[in-house]
């Protein structure tokens, strides 16, 4: 077994395996690698609960850890995921929101088990890295959407 340099550890109340899965269904390069159970009873559990699980999101190394309700998430970490069109954004938008989530503002929605997601679509992007008054035009649309509508920004781009 190899493990990676540096891992994202994501806690969650008890649903780690189930959030794991679920990435697995939405996003490519993402995959559940292994389920840990406890060896022991522990505060959150007893022993043989899923204690952890591996999984990639996009490609980036999490552990799921099942440590009970003692920590809630926030906004101050989130997952960012490129996108190239409006169907690609729909789609992993929809998939978040339509499983129990809940939509934020400017591209930002929320999972069932708390965590942020940035679905943000490459014309946005590279709206923002253009600078200046395409920046501008672009930023002020976006802080007026939930989802990113492409679309308008890119009508926001181009003045």
């Amino acid at each position: 077994m190899t493990l990676a340099k540096n891992t994202v550890c994501i806690w969650y109340d008890r649903d780690a395996e189930e959030a794991a899965r679920f990435y697995s269904t939405v996003f490519p390069d993402t995959e559940l690698k292994a389920v840990h159970r406890a060896p022991s009873d522990y505060p959150a559990g007893k022993a043989g609960d899923v204690l952890t699980v591996d999984f990639t999101v996009a490609g980036i190394p999490c552990i799921g850890l099942n440590g009970g309700p003692a920590f809630k998430h926030s906004e101050a970490f989130s997952f960012q995921i490129a996108t190239e069109d409006q169907e690609e954004t729909d789609r992993y938008w929809n998939a978040i929101v339509g499983n129990g989530g809940q939509e934020s503002a400017c591209g930002w929605c929320k999972d069932k088990w708390g965590i942020n997601w940035q679905i943000t679509p490459s014309t946005l992007t590279e709206a923002m890295a253009a600078g200046g008054e395409e920046a501008k035009r672009a930023f002020e649309a976006m802080m007026e959407m939930g989802k990113i509508d492409v679309a308008r920004i890119d009508a926001a781009r181009r003045g």
